[in-house]
């Protein structure tokens, strides 16, 4: 989820702006521990930094493995040219899907290998690609305070994406100690590829109605 939390961020500070983010954070901070104390119980709030902070940690630590081995697939597909195939084979759903960018191979690249690693259920590690390409749309954006449909479309595919192997959630549920923990994947592609589609659909449906 940290991928779509990055890219949310970029759209929102390219269009409220930088103060706007922090204000918006810091009065969602400070709500947090009014409310504690409001309901008589301010203890919540020692626990939480006491606490989940160590979870928080020990659950990243968890997935450092998975996320930087394939974090470092990506980027051999990246050098090796793999990249520039694999995209000029899709460039018929990118010319469908991101008319504003298709010509531009960086901002291509970048938003297929982004999809990519979503699609391996790997978001967390296609922060960096999802980040690049954001920047890579943003120079070619003729309003640079308002986000193009491209990069509407690229936030709204990756949120909805579809799951071919979901490696995060099998990897927490076997840490979980599931005694299957791979048999949510065909639920999974199900559920991830109507989303997907519907997602797409109104985008597009609103793309053309603006």
């Amino acid at each position: 989820m940290s991928q779509y939390y990055v890219e949310a961020c970029y759209l929102l500070i390219m269009n409220c702006g930088v103060d706007f983010l922090r204000t918006l954070w810091i009065g969602l901070i400070f709500m947090g521990i009014l409310f504690s104390f409001a309901n008589g119980r301010p203890q919540v709030l020692t626990e939480v930094l006491l606490f989940d902070l160590q979870k928080a940690v020990d659950l990243i630590i968890s997935l450092v493995p998975v996320m930087a081995f394939w974090t470092g697939m990506m980027r051999i597909v990246e050098k090796s040219g793999i990249l520039n195939k694999l995209s000029e084979f899709l460039k018929p759903a990118v010319r469908f899907l991101f008319k504003e960018v298709q010509n531009d191979t960086n901002a291509v690249n970048a938003i297929v290998i982004t999809i990519a690693a979503n699609m391996l259920g790997i978001g967390n590690s296609a922060t960096a690609f999802g980040i690049k390409a954001m920047q890579e749309m943003q120079r070619s954006n003729n309003d640079k305070k308002t986000a193009n449909n491209a990069m509407c479309m690229f936030l709204i595919i990756n949120v909805s994406s579809i799951q071919l192997i979901p490696l995060s959630i099998i990897k927490l549920r076997a840490d979980s100690g599931a005694a299957v923990p791979g048999d949510i994947m065909l639920p999974t592609i199900a559920a991830t590829t109507f989303s997907t589609i519907v997602a797409v659909m109104l985008a597009k449906y609103y793309e053309r109605k603006m």
